[in-house]
């Protein structure tokens, strides 16, 4: 396992409006729930990133505004031929 650190400004760790000790824990979601947006990562990787169970970690989606499901138009199309 590696680990990563920086430096956040008190400023920035205010802003997030949680506790100092759960700062850490609350930035590793938002990178989690930010690169399973983006598609760069799975909804299972982003929860190992997150240091959550994946059903958790899709339950919290919607905390953030972030679909469980993101597809295209022709991507649902195809989705519900297949059923």
């Amino acid at each position: 396992m590696s680990n990563i650190s920086f430096s956040i400004s008190e400023e920035s760790i205010s802003a997030l409006h949680v506790p100092v000790e759960r700062a850490a824990e609350e930035l590793r979601m938002l990178a989690a729930v930010k690169l399973f947006e983006l598609h760069r990562l799975s909804s299972g990787a982003a929860a190992r990133l997150a240091g959550v169970p994946r059903a958790v970690f899709l339950q919290r989606l919607g905390e953030y505004g972030v679909p469980v499901l993101d597809l295209t138009e022709e991507e649902l199309r195809q989705e519900t031929r297949l059923v």
